[in-house]
């Protein structure tokens, strides 16, 4: 069946076709807000904190790009992407189920690298399973359906343990040491949502078949890591003028979501909740910054209704610069505050960035794309979001015991600063309209 003959689905077709991106950013999330107080309460110091992170970046950068080039090229009773979806979705629930079990940093820090990889195993599939399931007409519908599933997992995984302790009276003895109890059980919760949400969509959307299976066959027959490898670089070579200048603000922009991600939990119970790891106090505190990481979510999902008002007025690039302005003094305000309740203000700023990063740079570079190698260059696009990571996780370690004295909170500012710069390269980035 080829693209301009897929009927059109309705509201529950595309709802379940979509499920299942719930649950990988749910399990997505919850590594997001708790993996450094984990890493904290196992004994890391500060400064080792960026390298136990390795595995995010890591597992993006191999996985997806391999991920993207085999399932274009795999069919299966349970078509092209579904297996994808499956098997990603019984790792991710192993590793998160075993994650708050481990003993050790680098028990952690392994699981990590599985969950990682996992996921990245369902979520590349799901991306290319609106364009495989959908008429074109219907392609943007499709992607708000998974926008509106990572705007809710992204909310409740957040808030998780702070719901289990104030709603469930999940609570810890004193004298308790050790991974708080809110999050353990959060993470087995997590194992389950994610694992039947991806099984809720396998189980009620069947793909189309390729619509020339001759011409499939053919393709993956040429398929080999040789062509893969030559069509990723090749597409590297040739990567447009205005992609090229927008993969410069990813560069500068995703550090500073890397830095709050790495210190901003910890840095919340220990310079504002002013408690020591192993305590009572401690698992207050981080189960207070996965509220306000949840609320910073709610406001993205909030924001991106207007944001596209915005941009026809302001024009993409000048969009993006408020907005990464409008995170960078969110996470500059961090260092100022001394009542947790701010923390709602902070956090305000930052949903407004995170609701423009989501949309802004691919607004501003995808009408440059050649039509034929979209999917192609999307997969390219993540090796700015990951590059930069790469690098923090390899060097602000040292950054942060020799130059920032392991201080969180300034840390969290210096990411703010990144993302300013960032903003300020997106008012260089070229229209393609204009030419």
């Amino acid at each position: 069946m080829n693209t301009m003959t897929k009927p059109r689905l309705n509201f529950w077709q595309i709802w379940n076709m979509s499920f299942g991106f719930l649950g990988i950013q749910f399990g997505w999330s919850l590594q997001m807000a708790n993996m450094s107080p984990i890493y904290k309460s196992l004994g890391a110091d500060a400064d080792s904190i960026p390298m136990l992170w390795l595995a995010a970046p890591m597992t993006g950068l191999l996985v997806q790009p391999v991920i993207g080039y085999w399932s274009d090229r795999t069919w299966t009773p349970l078509g092209r992407r579904r297996p994808y979806f499956l098997v990603g979705a019984l790792l991710a629930s192993m590793a998160l189920f075993f994650m708050p079990q481990s003993s050790t940093l680098w028990m952690a820090a392994g699981l990590l690298w599985i969950l990682d990889a996992s996921i990245n195993i369902s979520m590349e599939p799901f991306r290319a399973f609106v364009v495989d399931m959908l008429p074109e007409e219907q392609h943007s519908r499709g992607f708000t359906f998974q926008s509106f599933m990572i705007g809710v997992g992204s909310v409740v995984a957040s808030a998780l343990p702070w719901m289990m302790s104030n709603w469930f009276n999940v609570s810890d003895p004193a004298g308790y040491t050790g991974i708080p109890t809110s999050v353990v059980y959060s993470f087995y919760a997590g194992a389950v949502v994610l694992l039947l949400a991806v099984l809720y969509t396998v189980f009620t959307t069947k793909p189309y078949p390729p619509a020339d299976m001759v011409a499939f066959k053919a393709l993956q027959a040429k398929a080999s890591i040789g062509d893969m490898v030559h069509e990723i670089f090749g597409s590297i070579r040739h990567m447009p003028k205005v992609m090229r200048q927008v993969a410069l603000v990813q560069f500068f922009t995703w550090p500073g979501l890397f830095l709050m991600w790495f210190y901003y939990s910890p840095a919340v119970a220990e310079d504002i909740f002013h408690a020591a790891p192993n305590t009572p106090e401690y698992a207050q505190g981080v189960e207070f910054a996965g509220l306000t990481l949840s609320y910073y979510n709610l406001i993205t999902f909030l924001f991106a209704f207007g944001i596209g008002t915005l941009a026809v007025k302001l024009g993409n690039q000048r969009t993006h610069f408020l907005c990464l302005a409008a995170g960078a003094l969110g996470l500059f305000s961090l260092s100022w505050i001394e009542n947790p309740n701010m923390l709602f203000l902070s956090m305000t700023g930052v949903g407004i960035a995170w609701a423009s990063i989501l949309s802004m740079p691919y607004a501003m570079f995808a009408g440059s794309l050649p039509k034929d190698k979209v999917g192609m260059y999307m997969g390219i696009f993540n090796f700015f979001i990951v590059l930069p990571e790469i690098i923090a996780a390899l060097g602000f370690g040292w950054i942060m015991q020799n130059v920032l004295g392991n201080d969180q909170l300034l840390a969290v500012a210096l990411g703010g600063g990144l993302m300013l710069f960032a903003g300020l390269l997106a008012l260089r980035v070229d229209n393609p309209e204009s030419h």
